[in-house]
């Protein structure tokens, strides 16, 4: 009977596939983008003056960004490991997955428009 692992092994392994799961998603392009849009991002939200919940916001809807980006990257690395032909439901399924993102972006850049209108126009 095989040993019963620890929550301390647990913790650890699972942590270690994490941390192999980002090394693989940063030859990603989009990602890398988006690595590089958040940082400029918290450079402003470090520059500017919004109140601490504007800025809680803003910096949560960013981080949002790249976990879709990993789950859209895992879509398409599952997608084309099931199958290299060309099939409707792939397609389906990559496609929106990639709309997930777009969604968050625009919501991204909705939340940043209104907060410095608010802030600076108002």
């Amino acid at each position: 009977m095989p040993e019963k692992e620890s929550h301390f092994h647990h913790f650890l392994r699972s942590c270690k596939y994490s941390i192999l799961g980002l090394a693989a998603v940063h030859t990603e392009i989009a990602f890398r983008q988006l690595v590089l849009l958040n940082i400029v991002l918290c450079v402003l939200l470090y520059c500017l003056d919004f109140d601490l919940i504007v800025k809680m916001i803003l910096l949560t809807v960013g981080i949002l960004t790249l976990v879709i980006e990993l789950l859209n990257t895992a879509i398409e690395a599952a997608v084309d490991h099931t199958s290299l032909e060309h099939h409707h439901l792939a397609k389906r399924a990559k496609d929106t997955s990639s709309a997930a993102q777009m969604v968050m972006l625009i919501l991204l850049a909705t939340l940043w428009g209104i907060a410095v209108y608010q802030r600076y126009f108002l």
